[in-house]
């Protein structure tokens, strides 16, 4: 699973997503993509979740790239434990992702091959997402 080597404060803020994507809102390696719809945090086991039911359904053809990196730690206490006493331990990574961004993209295969695999791809992940494919001129 996705993670980062290392980082410079081992637990972060929640924060809040706001407003569209700054960057990553267009296609740069394949043809076609998978674009989030609204805000959301996206789980490192998600992420791999979607990539491996697209690499699966294209039974290995094509190429696959993720445009999305968990680097955020997300805390939670244990159960049934009191108010107080500090910030629980980091329990997994989770990637913020804004409206607009491609969070995969897929090159090397058809159009239909591709929409399959990223409809399956997307029913792995918590937010609403839009099939998108680079305009050929």
């Amino acid at each position: 699973m996705l993670q980062p080597k290392k980082t410079k404060f081992r637990k972060a803020f929640k924060g809040r997503i706001k407003g569209a994507s700054k960057g990553g809102f267009e296609l740069a390696f394949g043809e076609f993509g998978l674009k989030a719809m609204e805000p959301e945090r996206i789980t490192a086991r998600q992420i791999e979740a979607a990539r491996r039911a697209m690499t699966r359904h294209m039974k290995r053809a094509g190429r696959v790239w993720i445009r999305v990196f968990p680097d955020l730690p997300v805390s939670s206490k244990p159960a049934e434990v009191r108010m107080g006493s500090g910030k629980g331990s980091p329990e997994f990574w989770a990637a913020r992702v804004a409206p607009g961004r491609i969070m995969f993209e897929i090159g090397g295969v058809d159009v239909d091959l591709a929409r399959e695999a990223l409809d399956l791809a997307a029913a792995k992940l918590p937010v609403r997402t839009r099939f998108v494919q680079r305009i050929v001129e």
